[in-house]
């Protein structure tokens, strides 16, 4: 499976300008994203609850296993925080929004590091699912998460084949040393 255009499109600046430290593949399901990265020469993390996805991602990664780790985690138990300070080069999110966890990816992402996100907005209940607002990003809602940081991309709108709501952000988060070249 090849990985989302987003991931594509940035990952040569994320090989080249990400500081030391694993990718994390957040909700990572079948594992394109990261497995996509990790053919690049990058240790990745793979991190998701359902045993099915990660089992998929574990067989398509067998090539690469010295730089993919297959982690199984309930990333919505209440009050836990499940990632390090600092641990991360870059964070990718695709396809999933759980409130709580927003800051814990901004401790868990080292300084100058890249996040990769995209997820349903909330007009995509008109289009099908998720139609449930806990898993709709509200307008501006991604932004003002990560207000502060360098925005390399940003997107809020419909897209497309298929037709669906999104919001996009790709940015870095300060300090440590970014190049402000533009990809």
């Amino acid at each position: 499976m090849s990985p989302d255009a987003l991931v594509a499109g940035f990952s040569d600046r994320i090989v080249r300008e990400r500081p030391d430290g694993p990718v994390l593949d957040l909700a990572s399901g079948d594992g394109h994203n990261g497995l996509f990265l990790a053919a690049k020469g990058l240790a990745v993390v793979l991190a998701d609850r359902s045993d099915e996805a990660l089992r998929k991602a574990k067989e398509t990664a067998d090539e690469r296993a010295e730089q993919v780790t297959i982690w199984k985690v309930d990333l919505e138990k209440p009050g836990q925080n499940p990632f390090r300070e600092n641990e991360y080069s870059a964070i990718l999110v695709f396809r999933y929004l759980h409130r709580p966890l927003i800051p814990c990816i901004r401790k868990a992402l080292r300084p100058g590091g890249f996040l990769v996100y995209e997820t349903y907005a909330v007009d995509q209940a008109q289009f099908g699912k998720p139609r449930n607002p806990d898993f709709l990003l509200k307008p501006g809602e991604l932004m003002s998460w990560f207000k502060g940081w360098l925005v390399l991309h940003h997107f809020e709108g419909l897209q497309e084949n298929p037709r669906r709501a999104i919001a996009q952000l790709v940015c870095r988060k300060p300090g440590g040393r970014i190049l402000e070249l533009r990809n």
